[in-house]
């Protein structure tokens, strides 16, 4: 007789078919006492449909729970007439106490109502018609908070810094660690403060303490399920002390910024019409503060009502009201003070319209 042949499975199940010997193949001999009007032997029934497991996607990679979560897993199969579906942990019977298991006719459903961390391993489902089988493993992995650090340091302080050590915690809770979180204290609020998160390492800087302050800190381990409960604190404080500052007065030598005067913008020569009041301006520089005087043809024109002069920020104006033909000539802005003295002159021309 010809062995049978395995047709496809689904990824994550095996199909295995028993070897039949040809001395298996013989038909059964009638024994001695049974005569030929004993009852035939019972044939099994024949396998319409192979064995095969269809593995959901969310199980071909480790299946993560936390402690006290419910494990409620469907695994559908095919397979007919109905085939024995057996399920093992690590390769054991299971533990029926714990994990409860329900077959049916296209499923079989493997239950755990409160997981623990024991419950972790590989799962494996055999589906068996027969002499043909079909298997299927699942990795379980319950998880729990991890547990604190072992122990942590104040190293050293300087400035406004300070040096931290630790030792990573005995109890990870079943599963690789994400970081560690570092927080700190001061003593005048009794606040914590988280200033690392995710940090890797077994040591770390704590920068940017407040002068005057006692900082104390204490440091969670954290994994999938989160921060650890508790977590060590330092027992040493670290002060941050102020540091005696010492000023140094440098000498200053005054600077001197007397100057005798010095036009920086001169007179401008201009012509203008009868009865249009113009004006003329410059610009001096000077400390102290000159003495501004205005002459026309080199005589004093200080208190004449026909002129109006104004100085403001070393910006020298006159301005000659309603001119006639009298008040052409040449025009002299003098600028006095204790240092010296500065001219400028400019020519004023004025016409008589036609």
């Amino acid at each position: 007789m010809e062995a049978a042949t395995a047709p496809e499975v689904a990824v994550g199940s095996k199909l295995k078919v028993k070897e039949v010997s040809p001395a298996d193949a013989e038909p059964p001999q009638a024994s001695p006492g049974q005569g030929a009007g004993s009852p035939t032997p019972q044939l099994l029934p024949p396998i319409e449909e192979h064995p095969k497991i269809w593995l959901p996607r969310a199980l071909r990679q480790t299946y993560i729970r936390k402690v006290g979560d419910t494990v409620n897993l469907l695994i559908p199969f095919q397979g007919k007439p109905k085939p024995q579906a057996i399920w093992t942990h690590d390769g054991c019977a299971l533990d029926t106490s714990r994990v409860s298991v329900r077959n049916g006719e296209r499923d079989s459903i493997l239950f755990i109502r409160e997981a623990q961390r024991a419950d972790s391993g590989r799962y494996q489902l055999r589906v068996q018609l027969g002499s043909l089988e079909a298997t299927a493993t699942i990795d379980i992995l319950v998880i729990e908070r991890p547990g604190p650090p072992q122990s942590i340091k104040l190293v050293d302080v300087w400035g406004f810094k300070a040096t931290l050590e630790w030792t990573p915690p005995q109890d990870t809770g079943n599963t690789a660690l994400l970081g560690y979180t570092v927080q700190k204290a001061d003593t005048k609020s009794g606040l914590w403060f988280t200033v690392l998160e995710h940090y890797h390492r077994t040591s770390c800087i704590v920068s940017d303490l407040i002068i005057g302050n006692s900082y104390a800190f204490r440091v969670f381990a954290e994994n999938q399920c989160g921060l650890s409960e508790t977590a060590p604190i330092t027992t040493d404080l670290a002060h941050i002390q102020k540091a005696a500052t010492v000023y140094k007065i440098k000498g200053f030598a005054q600077r001197d910024f007397s100057e005798a005067p010095k036009f920086t913008q001169p007179l401008a020569d201009c012509t203008t019409v009868t009865g249009y009041n113009t004006q003329l301006f410059c610009c001096v520089r000077a400390s102290p503060r000159p003495k501004i005087i205005w002459l026309k043809n080199k005589m004093d024109i200080q208190g004449n009502p026909k002129y109006r002069a104004l100085t403001h920020l070393g910006i020298c104006s006159l301005e000659i009201r309603k001119p006639g033909p009298f008040d052409g000539g040449i025009y002299t802005c003098k600028a006095v003070n204790p240092l010296g003295e500065a001219s400028v002159d400019c020519r004023v021309d004025v016409k008589v319209p036609n």
